[in-house]
């Protein structure tokens, strides 16, 4: 970079950084005792009456946070206790004592803390720029909401080495979601898919990991996005908005950087006329390309691929002979509609398995391949091989590395030079009469119709995972794992309080079951529709079980397949150890089979019963990332589904 270029950007940051060229800190003081709620005023405004602080609707109750005023719409900047249920109502207090509290409408709840001050506040105000800050008795800032970013910064709020953005379920749920941002302490700022750490799982970066420098990111008032170091001269700009060029007497401009929902990274620009009318919003600035929204890693789940519609929306699609986890939830990944195992083709009567090879091509994948031949083969060659192999579900092609299931990350590539090889089974009649594919397919899918009515559920929990040689928490995994720290936010299931489970089951009213390890309730989940959730509370830790504990949550949050209960979330909180799953209405298969006023299943039902939980093993055991050998099969850890 020319030495003029880097004495510009320094001069263009200087005169962006400096508070008193920007836009002025205004605000109106919010003294103790001050007070709003649901039924009255919902929010304290800035003094502008652009940034509002207080309640606003989301689900079927409130949320507290920090907004931008857009009428009719808002754009929500912060959020408090952003993976917590929706607030039923209530008010948000400045206490005597100095503390910022959410108060409940009735004793059924539990109040909140918003606030983390390190001492008691004396006051507290809305900025306009969008801070939300406490002050001590010498109006010093002891806490503010620009200190815990969520998904947004705004002007004047940094990201420093080290802290992340973590993007929203939607713009209706504003609970941890799917992707992050991180400024890494190695300089370079990255964006993942939640839960995923290695390098290959990062879909975009600013490359600036060799500067040797701890970097800070920033926005200016004026819309110019930086990675600076406070300990040198050393900018570097990212965004220069046009706006911040050619500033309009007639009207004003207020920014933020979002990660979205969908994992890319937006810096907005919103203008208001000072003579009135509808504020204009306009997306300045964004990465990935809107154009190739299929480099987000993690938009479609495993073993499936993304590409982009006509209308510029993403469509996932299975890889051949598979099925997606859920019909309603395409991104949720897919699942192989029929296993061959390691035996081979094999038959039974007059049907045979029968494993053949499915050509994909113009697509991309992360590479999980655990072989690669000495030399390159011919394509016939490459099939031969890993139909030889019973561990290699997919060829790729042109190297033929073998892979693993699941495949990660797929997208559609026109011109692509890497062409798939899949395994796909399918049963055939033997003799000379052959199906056509068309007719073997739709054979499989009404099979597999069928199944489900009465698809059965491995339950994988504490005790599930028991391999007796420890007395608690032990299950076999395959070696050189590395064990990392535990971070509740990268895990990809939601953190609960011991106070929302508590009353999600009514005080632990009604058991479902109880096992060595812990007891089993019942519970709802009010703010998702009166979901129906099963509550395991342990009951026994070993010496290491924190640990443990911590290594179960993220084995099990890892697996994704129909024929087993999934983990919706846990709890943490001080001696308590709590685990969240869907709930299965029909009980056990113990129930099924042996209470005395069940009725039996046919034996054809019987038949499906072990296919399915066979599935649920063969997935374990084969095809998940860091394979689980399941200890306790027996009827009661065996559910029925509706």
């Amino acid at each position: 970079m020319s030495p003029y270029i880097i004495l510009l950007c320094l001069i263009l940051f200087i005169i962006h950084a400096n508070p008193s060229m920007g836009a002025q800190i205004n605000e109106t003081t919010i003294p103790q005792g001050s007070e709003i709620n649901t039924d009255g005023p919902q929010s304290w405004v800035s003094p502008s009456g652009r940034f509002a602080f207080g309640f606003y609707p989301e689900g079927e109750g409130f949320s507290i946070g920090v907004w931008l005023v857009t009428d009719p719409s808002r754009f929500i900047m912060w959020t408090a206790f952003r993976n917590d249920p929706p607030v039923p109502g209530g008010s948000i207090l400045l206490t005597a004592g100095g503390s910022l509290q959410w108060i409940p409408p009735n004793q059924g709840f539990q109040g909140k803390v918003i606030s983390a001050a390190p001492t008691s506040a004396t006051s507290a105000a809305i900025l306009d720029t969008g801070n939300f800050v406490l002050y001590d008795a010498k109006k010093q800032v002891i806490w503010s909401t620009f200190g815990s970013p969520t998904d947004t910064l705004l002007p004047g709020q940094n990201l420093p080495p080290g802290n992340q953005l973590f993007s929203s379920v939607s713009n209706t749920n504003h609970a941890t979601g799917k992707y992050r941002l991180s400024n890494q302490p190695d300089g370079n700022l990255v964006m993942y898919p939640i839960g995923a750490i290695d390098p290959d799982s990062a879909y975009w970066n600013t490359g600036t990991y060799a500067q040797n420098f701890l970097l800070t990111l920033t926005l200016d008032p004026n819309g110019t996005l930086w990675l600076f170091d406070r300990n040198s001269p050393y900018r570097m700009m990212l965004f220069l908005t046009n706006q911040s060029l050619s500033a309009s007497p007639d009207s004003e401009s207020y920014y933020h950087l979002a990660l979205d929902a969908d994992g890319i990274l937006r810096l907005y620009s919103h203008v208001f006329f000072k003579q009135g009318g509808a504020p204009k919003t306009k997306v300045e600035w964004l990465v990935p390309p809107s154009n190739d929204r299929c480099s987000v890693k993690g938009v479609c789940g495993p073993n499936s691929f993304c590409q982009v519609t006509s209308s510029g929306e993403t469509s996932c699609s299975c890889l051949p002979g598979f099925e997606f986890l859920s019909a309603n939830q395409s991104t949720q990944g897919c699942w192989r509609a029929q296993t061959g195992g390691c035996t081979g083709n094999s038959s039974n009567g007059d049907i045979g398995l029968v494993a053949t090879m499915v050509t994909v091509k113009n697509t991309s994948w992360s590479d999980r391949s655990y072989n690669v031949p000495p030399q390159s083969p011919t394509i016939e060659e490459c099939k031969a091989i890993c139909m030889s192999d019973c561990a290699c579900e997919i060829a790729m092609f042109d190297s033929c590395s073998k892979q693993m299931l699941p495949m990660r990350y797929g997208k559609r590539v026109p011109g692509s030079n890497t062409t798939l090889f899949v395994k796909v089974y399918s049963y055939e009649p033997k003799g000379p009469i052959r199906r056509t594919a068309s007719a073997t397919s739709t054979a499989m899918l009404t099979s597999g119709a069928a199944l489900a009515m009465l698809s059965l559920v491995v339950l994988l929990s504490m005790s599930v995972l028991l391999c007796k040689r420890q007395p608690f928490f032990r299950y076999t995994r395959a070696p050189q794992q590395q064990e990392t720290e535990f971070d509740e936010e990268s895990i990809g299931i939601r953190p609960y309080s011991f106070h929302d489970l508590e009353l999600s089951t009514n005080g632990f009213a009604e058991e479902l079951g109880r096992g060595a390890y812990g007891t089993v309730f019942k519970g709802v989940l009010t703010n998702s529709g009166n979901k129906g959730i099963a509550v395991k509370r342990l009951e026994r830790m070993a010496e290491d079980g924190e640990r443990e504990f911590q290594r179960e949550v993220r084995a099990i949050a890892r697996t994704h397949h129909r024929n087993l209960v999934r983990l919706l979330g846990f709890c943490n909180e001080g001696a308590y150890r709590l685990l969240v799953y869907e709930y299965m209405p029909n009980g056990s298969l113990a129930n099924l089979l042996f209470k005395h006023d069940a009725t039996l299943p046919s034996w054809s039902n019987r038949i499906a019963i072990a296919l399915d939980v066979a599935r649920g093993l063969q997935y374990l055991h084969e095809e998940i990332e860091v394979p689980i050998i399941h200890c306790d099969i027996k009827p009661e850890n065996i559910l029925i589904d509706s």
